[in-house]
């Protein structure tokens, strides 16, 4: 069988490229590992943290902010966790399940198995049951995603010692839980467990959370997650993590103080990262070759040193984030069908998903200060939101940078209620080009989050902001 297309990984990166080069006319297939659809983000990423991070956001509301509102709930209000899991599992099975409807529409055919190159042209896929088949293509998309990564002294047992996987299906809510690293995926699971009563520790290398995202927004969201009971310990590095039955042991050292500090944990979830998996590929049959990180090296067009397959999502240079990849599917189906697409990788967000949720677009300060750009700072406080207050939201801020001198914005930053979608109007905002004074000057309903995007537009056109 030949196919014009054939994509492996059905991811978020994946299936778009799948669907778009399906809609361009091409003779498409998907070749997926796994017995349902979507990758990582659908089955163990995006989604189901998401329909945790909302159930005990839930519960942290009915149990700290309810009876404000006037709202008395009589007997004992308890988490029920096995539900909690199942729901998640049936948001997750929908999900997926919407994508295999996505694949039957668009007549793109699906192979179960795992795929790897025998030539440039030529992909077999090893079936579970032990056999093998193989199919021609055109092209090829690789879109394989990435794997939890770790460091060479800690061994992942799934047990006591887990990742963001088996943080997603834990068989109880832990009395208390080490997390490795603060940065998304630590920040966003540790606020699920701690929201439920788990003694949450962090321990982070470097002297901020999310450190790939403004400084600002890292320091507003490590006081936040200390009223949940969230500690910390920061500039620590991990140098020992052992399995001690029911417990387990992690030994730190503080870079400031030189100090070590021993923690104890029913659980240990290592979140410093993740990898790009491209294991048993057969790359080197088709003459690709990885650059130290172990990313595919392609060129502007996504394309590959073998002519004809192209690379996309985590197994290429850039942020590991899903519309990333989306975005990267859709231009290599584009540019496969001779189009000229373009991507805009400055404005590509990044969001946490934290109660209060964090988000970026554009350059942040300590960018800026470094490449010696002149800039002028825009900041509005939700406190002074008329909706935040409405709604007991009045955590954080939204930070804009614009150019010094021709007010362009250069940079949107926001930690707060409802950034993962406020951050849209930032990006919409950039990708026209549009100075703070435009953005200052455009009518935003009352009362809404989104006034305070105006507002700090407004302050950073000579500190014009009104409700502050």
């Amino acid at each position: 069988m030949k196919y014009d297309v054939t994509v492996i990984g059905s991811g978020p990166g994946g299936y778009v490229a799948a669907i778009r080069c399906a809609q361009l006319g091409m003779k498409t297939a998907i070749v997926e590992k796994y017995p349902t659809l979507g990758g990582t983000c659908l089955n163990v990423g995006c989604i189901p943290s998401k329909a945790l991070l909302d159930s005990t956001e839930h519960y942290h509301n009915a149990l700290h902010n309810f009876k404000a509102h006037g709202i008395n709930i009589d007997g004992a209000l308890k988490v029920d966790f096995e539900q909690m899991l199942k729901r998640k599992d049936q948001v997750v099975k929908q999900t997926c399940d919407g994508v295999s409807f996505l694949m039957k529409k668009n007549k793109i055919d699906v192979f179960t198995g795992h795929g790897s190159f025998i030539d440039k042209n030529t992909i077999k896929i090893a079936k579970p049951d032990g056999s093998a088949q193989t199919i021609e293509t055109g092209k090829t998309i690789i879109a394989t995603g990435s794997k939890p990564a770790t460091l060479p002294f800690i061994t992942i047992d799934k047990q006591r010692i887990i990742t963001s996987t088996e943080a997603l299906k834990l068989p109880e809510i832990p009395q208390s839980m080490i997390v490795i690293g603060g940065g998304v995926i630590g920040c966003e699971l540790g606020s699920v467990y701690a929201r439920l009563g788990t003694k949450v520790t962090v321990v982070e290398y470097l002297y901020r959370l999310i450190a790939g995202m403004d400084a600002d927004l890292g320091h507003e969201l490590e006081k936040v997650l200390k009223k949940t009971g969230i500690q910390f310990y920061l500039n620590t590095g991990v140098t020992a993590v052992s399995n001690e039955g029911n417990m387990v042991k992690v030994t730190a050292r503080n870079h400031k103080t030189n100090t070590d500090v021993t923690l104890e944990a029913q659980y240990c979830l290592v979140a410093i990262g993740r990898r790009p998996y491209t294991d048993k590929l057969g790359l080197e049959n088709v003459g690709i070759t990885t650059n130290k990180r172990g990313q595919i090296v392609v060129n502007k067009h996504l394309e590959t040193e073998a002519p004809g397959i192209y690379a996309i999502g985590d197994v290429i240079e850039g942020a590991m984030l899903a519309h990333k990849a989306e975005e990267e599917g859709i231009f290599v189906a584009e540019t496969i069908a001779g189009q000229k697409p373009h991507i805009n990788y400055l404005l590509i967000p990044g969001v946490v998903y934290t109660w209060p949720e964090a988000a970026g677009v554009g350059y942040t300060e300590e960018q800026l200060k470094e490449q010696g750009t002149a800039y002028k700072t825009g900041k509005f406080p939700f406190k002074a939101s008329g909706r935040a207050r409405a709604s007991m939201d009045t955590d954080g801020f939204i930070k804009v940078l614009a150019n010094a001198i021709t007010d362009e914005i250069l940079g949107v930053h926001m930690i707060g209620p409802r950034i993962a979608d406020l951050i849209a109007e930032a990006v919409v905002a950039m990708e026209y080009r549009a100075a703070a004074e435009d953005i200052g000057r455009i009518s935003h309903a009352h009362p809404t989050f989104t006034e305070s995007f105006k507002e700090a537009c407004l302050a950073a056109t000579g500190n014009r902001a009104l409700h502050i």
